[in-house]
């Protein structure tokens, strides 16, 4: 078994879960499946929650002691091989901040983003001077080569919005803050909003803006945040559970119970009716890009 978080991260939440389903359906513990397969409940957590690849002997061996079917144990094992799939990410190494590759892995596997910030431009927007500027402001130790390592990350992780195939649906809401803080600059900021006005003319991207004016919304309460949707399978049902992905100075923050991510589709549909319909957004940013442009 290969521990860490390697390989694709959604067939590992998959079979994570579906090991799982099996391990309570056959009225296991943690520490009594832990216990017959002489591994650590730390091991079997990493397994459930899908922080880990796995062999398909071990898959083989779990389906066992949990009395699955042959052909259960069969699909399993099959989907064990795909875990060891890895993105183009791991190429940067530890570009990657800790834990970070788990989101790479669902915001490339999502079908819809709806993305909330507060306070900076959304990665998959940010110009390269942007990402510069906030890269370095977060990491002022780092080397000059591994801050260039990050920022070719991010710049990577922007071909996402436009690839040709199956291209996300974004529903971004801003902050007017986020407009307003002059990041590295005017002319960077300048260019920085030129480019949010390009994107949102892409035909999967939709970007609102909540004014000052709109006085308490629930974004005040939330912070930044996104919820992360999957494609539906052929039988019309999720491929996997929508997710919410909140990111903090000291960590990420991933949450999928259903009442955790209704409660986020609630505070993020407050927030879209209370923002600046698209063309007003558009209008503003425009202006804004002009006025920086200009000073």
């Amino acid at each position: 078994m290969t521990d860490g978080p390697t390989g694709s991260t959604v067939p590992r939440r998959q079979l994570g879960r579906f090991l799982r389903d099996l391990r309570n359906r056959s009225r296991l513990t943690v520490r009594a499946a832990a216990s017959k397969l002489e591994w650590s409940e730390a091991k079997m957590w990493r397994i459930e929650t899908g922080q880990t690849s796995l062999r398909s002997l071990d898959v083989e061996a779990m389906c066992k002691v949990y009395g699955a079917p042959a052909d259960m144990t069969e699909a399993l094992m099959g989907l064990a091989k795909e875990t060891k799939a890895r993105g183009w990410w791991h190429a940067y190494g530890e570009a990657i901040p800790e834990g970070f590759d788990l989101y790479i892995g669902l915001e490339e596997a999502a079908s819809q983003l709806d993305w909330y910030e507060s306070e900076l431009i959304p990665g998959l927007f940010q110009t390269e001077d942007y990402i510069h500027a906030v890269i370095s402001a977060h990491h002022p130790n780092e080397s000059p080569a591994e801050i260039e390592r990050r920022v070719s990350l991010r710049v990577a992780r922007q071909v996402l919005i436009s690839r040709g195939t199956d291209p996300p649906t974004l529903h971004v809401a801003l902050s007017e803050t986020v407009l307003r803080h002059p990041v590295s600059g005017k002319k960077v900021m300048g260019a920085q909003l030129a480019r949010l006005v390009e994107v949102s003319k892409l035909p999967n991207i939709t970007i609102r803006v909540i004014p000052f004016s709109v006085g308490l919304h629930h974004g005040m309460a939330t912070g930044q945040f996104t919820i992360l949707r999957f494609p539906l399978s052929g039988e019309g049902r999720p491929t996997e559970p929508p997710t919410v992905y909140s990111d903090g100075y000291t960590g990420a923050l991933y949450l999928d119970r259903p009442h955790e991510v209704e409660r986020y589709d609630g505070a993020f549909q407050d927030i879209w009716t209370k923002a600046l319909d698209e063309q007003a957004s558009a209008d503003l940013i425009s202006e804004m890009a002009g006025n920086y442009a200009q000073a």
